[in-house]
């Protein structure tokens, strides 16, 4: 497998989760098609080909030596495929976060707002759990339901993380069904052949993405300057969202 398609294989076991989590607003009625940038805490940014029904859904990335994510909820199940080969996961069993036990706070709409050429409501929303743990951000919804813009965070203790997603060339038509199916004549593999062992740990991957986004940003600078700089940071950022959604 070459190295193209094993970060694309990275990237799309970090895409799963997050979009199979159970988070508000409701999935979209609708099928439509679009491109995906996703930003998330460490500097990481990624960019998918999405396409989209009540029950299913495909996400291509890297071109034609990428991997392509297909989550069929219709049938609890995630088919990674990568070239002649893939994997299959259980959807209740895909490393998804737990987002079970969160209580809504807040769920208030903030306005209107054009986003890529499409009007959305613009919804704030806040929820916890009994533990202590925060989640809360903003949603960009059409009136047909598609979440054209989010910019999430959660808190849980010291640990902080962000998610920012985004869609352009969005449109809302019938999808080919052959768009959710494994190519015919691939070969199923475990979990261990595709990824030479073992799932990866995504905390650590978003660690060592923070890690080496500071190393490249890492010139001589004054103190002074350096707190300047640090409020421009994704972590300077996290913080000054989390006072406005959370208070503190």
């Amino acid at each position: 497998m070459t190295l193209c398609r094993s970060a694309a294989m990275l990237v799309s076991l970090v895409l799963v989760p997050l979009t199979v989590t159970a988070a508000p607003p409701p999935e979209p009625m609708v099928e439509y098609s679009a491109d995906s940038t996703m930003q998330t805490e460490g500097g990481m940014t990624m960019k998918s080909r999405v396409y989209h029904t009540p029950t299913k859904q495909r996400m291509e990335m890297g071109g034609a030596d990428g991997s392509v994510t297909i989550i069929r909820k219709d049938r609890k199940v995630v088919w990674q495929v990568m070239g002649d080969m893939y994997m299959e996961m259980p959807l209740d069993q895909s490393n998804a976060p737990d987002m079970g036990g969160f209580d809504i706070q807040e769920q208030t709409e903030v306005g209107e707002e054009t986003i890529n050429g499409l009007k959305t409501t613009k919804t704030k929303i806040i929820a916890t759990k009994p533990d202590g743990a925060k989640f809360g951000g903003f949603f960009w919804t059409t009136k047909e339901g598609v979440t054209v813009k989010m910019d999430l965070l959660s808190k849980d203790g010291d640990k902080k993380m962000r998610m920012a997603s985004e869609l352009t060339n969005v449109k809302i038509e019938k999808q080919n069904p052959a768009l959710f199916e494994v190519p015919a004549g691939a070969t199923k593999n475990d979990m261990g052949a595709m990824m030479g062992g073992g799932m990866p740990n995504m905390d650590d991957m978003m660690k060592n993405a923070g890690q080496e986004r500071a190393r490249e940003k890492r010139p001589s600078r004054s103190s002074s300057e350096s707190k300047s700089q640090d409020s421009e940071t994704p972590a300077g950022e996290v913080n000054k969202m989390l006072k406005g959604l959370f208070g503190r």
